[in-house]
């Protein structure tokens, strides 16, 4: 995966941007609030169609623009994935709508062509890695479900579909749920009875137990490149496990068994679909009493969850600053290989501002990691940061009040 050109046009502070890429390393350096992790920003954009600074996709369109009634910002990608050449562009359009108001409407054109971002992620393959990603580690359950669906809406096909599917099915179960927990009168006068759960049950099993399988597999395959990576950067002192916590687990547990460990190596590898399918229908059936009353659904991949384990240890509870921070460094890292091995591609790696973050040691390993194959873009405040021979081997481009100006060598 090389991206040959970029770009942009009122994204962020970015007003005007339009740059060749070389395949080599770019450092991007400024000082702070300048830009430069509004490029790393786009380019990820065109590989996940949102962005990980915000979820609403208006913040990104730029300030003075987004105060005119009609406001586009425009992304555009040419880049080659194997030996095709092809041209990506997202536009974020924010529209007149009734009295003074303004909708946002996205728009994804794939070789020129409009597509559903469904069915184009994936086809522009990035990883980004900055430091507020420690919430992926410290933050809540669904930092870290936004993280897998992420990194598998890139690399497994029909992952975005199925996921977006399911929160559809989930959405109307929960609304039904809810009629039906506020009494029967009141749900019959919405048009709701429980026979109806059927319907959503069996579409939420549909696609939820594909996503979980995806997650199973995905899980596993990252856990072996996070593990080895982790060994290294840890100088062989220090074991990191992955461990998926389904809402609800496939993998049947003997009668009257206490829940396990933390710590306790789990496979679920041996699972096929139809197993986790019939599961799921199962205990759907067994506990709706129980949804009903609360008047949500309780299982499924909208409640999973993932624990990060160091030395039999949870680094979110019990894990310094430096093991989140070498923990989200080897996640990241493997991320790349995995997606590699994934797609056959290596996805262009952004990094913000990661060298400060890290020792001296620790810069070293991540250069090593950075391959001459590989295309990545680093943010920095401080070149010295990086070995001369680097910097001598690299493009490097200044960014200042939104301007992204290349030296000459």
């Amino acid at each position: 995966m090389h991206l040959k050109h970029l770009s942009l046009t009122n994204f962020r502070s970015l007003t005007r941007l339009d740059v060749e890429l070389p395949r080599r390393a770019v450092l991007l350096v400024g000082s702070n609030a300048q830009g430069k992790t509004s490029v790393l920003e786009a380019i990820y954009f065109l590989a996940a169609f949102t962005s990980f600074q915000t979820h609403a996709d208006r913040q990104i369109v730029n300030f003075h623009e987004a105060k005119n009634p009609l406001a586009v910002t425009r992304l555009v990608a040419d880049y080659q994935r194997g030996k095709m050449k092809h041209r990506l562009e997202a536009r974020l359009i924010l529209e007149p709508t009734g009295v003074n108001g303004q909708r946002l409407r996205k728009e994804i054109l794939l070789e020129g062509v409009k597509r559903h971002a469904n069915d184009v992620i994936g086809h522009f393959n990035a990883v980004i890695f900055v430091p507020q990603m420690s919430q992926i580690i410290e933050g809540g359950p669904d930092e870290r479900r936004r993280y897998l669906n992420l990194a598998l809406a890139q690399a497994v096909p029909s992952y975005a579909r199925a996921l977006s599917e399911y929160s559809q099915a989930l959405t109307q179960r929960n609304a039904l749920l809810k009629a039906l927990s506020e009494g029967p009168a009141l749900s019959l006068s919405k048009g709701g009875n429980s026979d109806q759960l059927q319907v959503w049950d069996e579409a939420l099993v549909k696609f939820g137990a594909q996503i979980i399988l995806w997650r199973i597999q995905a899980i596993q395959e990252i856990e072996r490149l996070a593990s080895r990576i982790h060994h290294e950067l840890t100088r062989g002192t220090e074991i990191l496990r992955l461990a998926y916590e389904p809402a609800f687990d496939p993998l049947v547990k003997p009668e009257k068994q206490l829940g396990l460990k933390l710590d306790t190596a789990i496979d679920r590898s041996s699972i096929e679909l139809n197993e986790i399918q019939d599961g799921f229908l199962a205990r759907l059936k067994q506990i709706r009493s129980e949804e009903i009353a609360r008047g949500v659904t309780t299982i499924g991949p909208h409640r999973d969850d993932l624990r990060f384990i160091i030395n039999k240890a949870d680094v979110s509870d019990y894990g310094s600053r430096g093991q989140i921070r070498t923990t989200l460094l080897a996640l990241k890292l493997a991320e790349v290989e995995w997606m590699k091995e994934r797609t056959g591609e290596y996805p262009v790696i952004l990094l913000d501002e990661v060298m400060a973050e890290l020792d001296t040691n620790r810069r070293a390993d991540l250069l090593k990691y950075v391959g001459e194959d590989q295309q990545v873009l680093f943010t920095t405040t401080d070149l010295t940061l990086f070995a001369p021979e680097f910097v001598d081997g690299a493009e490097v481009w200044d960014v200042k009040g939104g301007v992204v100006t290349p030296r000459s060598k």
